[in-house]
This record gives structure tokens, C-alpha cells and sequence, in this order.
């Protein structure tokens, strides 16, 4: 059976060469005939032949793409060569280092755009500080936890020196204060950090908790310092930090006004609380200050501190991930920089599609008002404008034709008339303005300050489809349209809009037909 089809699909295939090959000889032929009319009988065959060759050529380069795709590996080199031609996308970064140094040079590009001068200059400061500890690449710990932890002790049991006042009042660390550490094998700087108490009552020690997490946000390493079991409000802390991806160590200080026994249950309850954020080796005990011994008769006994645990464990981690964290610290600091540049350039694109959306608003209401329309259903087109929607498009930087956005407009002019928002906002708006003005100036007053709440709407609208990368969102068009449509009608928002209003479209009216009645007192 197989044998039989293979025959009946020969015979086809040759049957249709033949075909072809009939059909080529035949305005082949014709090609002589048309030829021999015009040209003397000795150039007849060179220019046919010629004129094969010509077209021969032409079906070869039309055709070529699609043989070299016939041969094995053509697909690959075809791709191979189209990503040649254009722009070829950048390798991914290798490691952290190179990602942070191109995310400095998008921030570049991203402040460029913004306006603000003060909020640039903020973030290009930030930026420069960045540049430099990707260059530098000092190591930094952070010591953070409440102001009776012991921090500054433990920083001075680490440091093996005085750098603080042992026993200070809470919250009498105001900023962060920087100490020196050196630790034998490691070429780079280390720096520990102290940092002001967290959980302090007041606005100051409010102040100076957002002090110390934002030094513990820019930090290598992070040193919790705690004194117990873990508060909720500590808890808190350590799941914000460890969610932003920061190497934590957890220190329970103060572990000699304790028993053996009381340190070994604290550690194993400490270690269950933090399942999951930390590795169990990563909490650790200390004794940053460990209390006097009175001695009979004489000078009371001072033990040393107790920090060669949590000493140790230092050295281990930045002797084996010392480069890594240099490198994850700064990409998570170059994408939070880049986070706040982007928002503050979109802030700086919605107040100039806002602004955009406000002129269109008052022009359409300013036409509509010398020409009033027939009838209020033509409100809807009113309501969308096509340029409207082109600047719009250039404020988010897209590039739109003239017939996209009037396509654009037109569907959500449709979708205002479907959902009924242009008879709703115009009976809203009628109530609203009843004026005491002759039946003519009112009919024009509704109208021309419906279109004007109707494209804000609208406005509103093609803004929200921009900021979402041209995508309406789940809900569709609808959702979007009927939200802004809620958000204009409620109280507070549509009385500015008809104090503007009023002050933009009845007062010019007033002026221009000098016989209406003044404005009526209180409205």
C-alpha cells in the first residue's frame, strides 16, 4: 500500500515538472516571437537570453532564503546572521559586580529625564556614594537591635579597645558612629558600625530607627544584637531585613547573667524562631560586658568578654562570602536607587499628563461653548480627542499614528456611551449647575462643562492604559473607564472641578453676553 502511494506521488510530482518545464518552453517561445517583431533577426537570441538570465537571477535571490533554511543548520545560521544585523541584546551579567555597575548606568540614563533638580541632585549624590564603594568595596557590619541590647558594648569587646560608654542610657546613640576592625587574612577594610536603639518611644527615637534601618538596608553584614527571646517587634525587623536578601547573625548578648542551662534553652528557642530566615549557626551567644566579681578584701574580678564565638563566626563568613556580599549589597542598593528614580520619573510623567488632560479639558470646553453641539449624546466624542491622546502617548514615551489614537479615542468614547457615564455625568453635572441663567446659556453652560468632566474621565483613563505599558489590566477597558468615572463623582473631587468650572466657563460667558444676570451668591 505504502509502495503504491509513493508511485501516485512520483507520477504527480512528475507530472507537474512537466507541466512546468511546458509552460516555461511556451513563453519561452513567445518571449522569441515578441522579440523577433521588433529587433533584427541577429539580436533576437542574445537579448532572450539575457532576459532568462535576468529573471533566473531574480528567482534565485527571491529563493535563497528559503534554501539555505533546507540545508542542516540553516535555521541557526539564519538566526545567527538576522541578530547580526540588528541590535544585538547585551550579554547577562556574570556576576552581582556587573550588574550593579549596568544598573548605575540605567539610573544615568533615568535621571537624565527628570526635572526636579533637588530630587535629581538627591539621587545622582546617592548614586556617585555607590559608584565609589563598588570601587573601593570595603566591607561594612552593621550592629543593630534595641538601646539596651548591649551594642556599643559588643562593638567594644570586638574592637578590643574603648569606643563607647559601657551601660549608656538607652537611645543616647544618635547617629551612626564607624569603627576600624582588622581581621587577620582578609585585605579588605572592615568596618562595624553602631547604630541608634530601635523600639524607642517619642518622634526622636522614631528619627533615629529610620536611622538605624537605613544604615542596616546599605550594610554587608548585619549583627541583631538582642538580650532574650526575640519580640515581636524585633521579629519584624529581622523578616523585613532577611526578606531584602541582608546575611544576618543573631547575638544574645549578655549570656553571663545567665546559666548554662537558661543560654543553651534561649539558643535553641532563638534558632526555632528564626527557622528558615537563618542557618542555626548563625544565632550565636556573647558576653559583651560581662558583670564584676567582688572579691574579698580586695579590687572586685572583671572577666573578660566572651565574643570568640561570634568573633570567629565574623571572620568565617567574610573570609567565604566577603566578595558575594560586597557584590549583592550593592546590586540591592543599585536597585533600590533604581526603584526610587523610576518613581520619581513616572511622578513627573503623571503631572504632565495631567497637565495635558487639564488643556485639552478646558479647550474642548471652550468650543463647545461658542458652538454647542445639537445634542448631548455627541458628548461622548467631545469627550475623546485623538491629539489628546498622541501627547499623552509622547509623555510615556510612545510613539502613536494619528489613526491609532483615533481609534483609541473612539473605543473609549463607545465604552463611555455603553456603560451610560455620558447621560449620567450630564444629568450629575445639569443638577449640579442649576444656575439662575436664561434656557440657552444653561443649555450651553451643561454642555460645555459635561465635555470637560467627560475628558477628564477619559483622560484619566488613556493615562492609567500608558502606565500599565499600553494594557488595560484584567478588568478590561470598562473597569478602568468606570473607576475613573467613580473617582470624579465623588463629593470632594467634583466640587473643585466645578469651582474650576465656573470660574472658567460661566464667568467667560458672562463676560461675552454682557446681558445675563450676575452670578448668583453662593453657588
Amino acid at each position: 500500500m505504502k509502495h503504491r502511494t509513493r508511485l501516485w506521488i512520483a507520477a504527480g510530482v512528475l507530472l507537474l515538472a512537466l507541466l512546468v518545464v511546458g509552460l516555461v518552453l511556451q513563453a519561452f517561445n513567445q518571449l522569441i516571437w515578441q522579440l523577433s517583431g521588433v529587433l533584427p533577426y541577429g539580436l533576437v537570441g542574445p537579448v532572450a537570453l539575457l532576459l532568462v538570465l535576468a529573471v533566473a537571477a531574480l528567482l534565485v535571490q527571491l529563493a535563497w532564503p528559503w534554501l539555505r533554511l533546507l540545508r542542516p543548520g540553516g535555521a541557526a545560521a539564519a538566526g545567527r546572521e538576522r541578530g547580526g544585523k540588528g541590535a544585538s541584546r547585551p550579554e547577562a551579567p556574570s556576576t552581582s559586580r556587573e550588574a550593579a555597575a549596568r544598573n548605575l548606568e540605567a539610573i544615568d540614563q533615568t535621571l537624565e529625564r527628570v526635572r526636579d533638580g533637588i530630587a535629581r541632585e538627591a539621587l545622582r549624590q546617592e548614586r556617585q556614594r555607590m559608584a565609589r564603594e563598588l570601587e573601593r568595596g570595603d566591607l561594612t557590619i552593621v550592629v543593630f537591635g534595641t538601646g539596651s541590647a548591649g551594642k556599643t558594648s559588643l562593638i567594644r569587646a570586638l574592637l578590643q579597645d574603648l569606643v563607647g560608654s559601657v551601660g549608656a542610657p538607652m537611645g543616647s546613640t544618635t547617629e551612626a558612629q564607624r569603627y576600624r576592625l582588622r581581621l587577620r587574612g582578609l585585605e579588605r577594610a572592615v568596618w562595624l558600625v553602631d547604630t541608634p536603639g530601635i523600639l524607642e518611644a517619642g518622634a526622636s527615637g522614631r528619627e533615629r530607627e529610620q536611622l538605624a534601618r537605613q544604615q542596616a538596608s546599605r550594610t554587608d553584614l548585619l549583627l541583631l544584637v538582642v538580650d532574650g527571646d526575640l519580640r515581636a517587634s524585633e521579629a519584624e525587623v529581622l523578616r523585613s531585613l532577611a526578606g531584602m536578601g541582608k546575611r544576618l547573625l543573631l547575638v544574645l548578648n549578655k549570656c553571663d547573667l545567665r546559666g548554662d542551662q537558661e543560654v543553651e534553652r534561649l539558643l535553641t528557642l532563638l534558632r526555632r524562631r528564626v527557622q528558615g530566615l537563618l542557618p542555626p549557626e548563625d544565632v550565636l551567644p556573647a558576653s559583651a560586658a560581662p558583670q564584676s566579681v567582688p572579691m574579698p578584701g580586695g579590687r572586685p574580678l572583671q572577666p573578660p568578654a566572651e565574643v570568640e564565638v561570634l568573633l570567629r563566626r565574623i571572620a568565617a563568613v567574610l573570609h567565604a562570602d566577603g566578595e558575594e556580599l560586597i557584590a549583592d549589597n550593592l546590586l540591592l542598593q543599585c536597585r533600590t536607587l533604581s526603584e526610587a528614580s523610576r518613581s520619581l520619573l513616572a511622578r513627573q510623567r503623571r503631572g504632565d499628563a495631567e497637565a495635558v488632560v487639564e488643556r485639552y479639558m478646558w479647550i474642548g470646553a471652550g468650543v463647545v461653548a461658542v458652538t454647542p453641539l445639537p445634542g448631548l449624546d455627541l458628548l461622548g466624542a467631545a469627550a475623546v480627542n485623538a491629539q489628546m491622546v498622541i501627547e499623552l502617548g509622547r509623555v510615556h514615551g510612545v510613539t502613536l499614528s494619528r489613526e491609532s489614537a483615533q481609534d483609541l479615542a473612539l473605543s473609549v468614547g463607545r465604552t463611555l456611551a455603553a456603560l451610560g457615564l455620558v447621560k449620567g455625568g450630564v444629568g450629575l453635572l445639569s443638577a449640579a449647575l442649576s444656575l439662575n441663567l436664561p434656557a440657552l446659556v444653561v443649555s450651553r453652560v451643561v454642555q460645555a462643562v459635561s465635555a470637560a468632566w467627560l475628558t477628564r474621565v477619559a483622560g484619566a483613563s488613556f493615562i492609567t492604559y500608558f502606565e500599565r505599558d499600553q494594557d488595560w489590566g484584567d478588568g478590561g477597558m470598562q473597569e478602568v473607564v468606570q473607576r475613573h468615572f467613580d473617582l470624579n463623582r465623588r463629593e470632594g473631587a467634583l466640587q473643585r472641578f466645578l469651582q474650576e468650572a465656573l470660574n472658567r466657563v460661566v464667568e467667560p460667558l458672562r463676560r461675552r453676553d454682557r446681558q445675563l444676570p450676575p452670578r448668583p451668591e453662593g453657588r
